[in-house]
């Protein structure tokens, strides 16, 4: 399967589609494969200076969804049917968080994403995360 929205695609989408995934800036797109990057600022912290769960949460959720749509155009009623996700440390204070996705699945109705958040720097994640979205049919 061949990508079927490039960077800058994906930017104009989120531009102009997406309001509430504006900030979020894509990295690298390949087959099957994205990385999302979340320049972290004090409306992502949490009590105690780190970021909160539900930021990372997003950020991996937004990775599934703009690798989904990078492979299969802009169908933007795919909708997540199920997340697990695992925090694993602390991120680093003051640097942007990195979610490296790749689709594990990608069938007619169903994909899966596996995506790994890491802090700017460092090699060892801070969170894991496994989504399942819903495609819509072609229309």
């Amino acid at each position: 399967m061949t990508v079927q929205m490039d960077i800058a695609a994906l930017h104009d989408f989120i531009e102009a589609e997406f309001a509430q995934a504006k900030g979020y800036v894509v990295d690298r797109v390949g087959e099957m494969e994205i990385t999302v990057r979340l320049p972290v600022d004090d409306r992502h912290l949490r009590p105690g200076g780190t970021v909160s769960g539900p930021t990372m949460f997003a950020l991996a959720d937004v990775a599934v969804y703009l690798n989904l749509l990078a492979m299969i155009g802009p169908r933007a009623l795919a909708v997540t049917t199920n997340c697990s996700i695992d925090f694993m440390r602390k991120p680093a204070a003051g640097v942007d968080l990195i979610a490296e996705c790749r689709l594990l699945k990608l069938g007619r109705v169903l994909a899966v994403g596996d995506v790994m958040i890491r802090s700017e720097g460092q090699a060892a994640p801070v969170a894991r995360a496994t989504l399942t979205y819903s495609i819509p049919p072609e229309r």
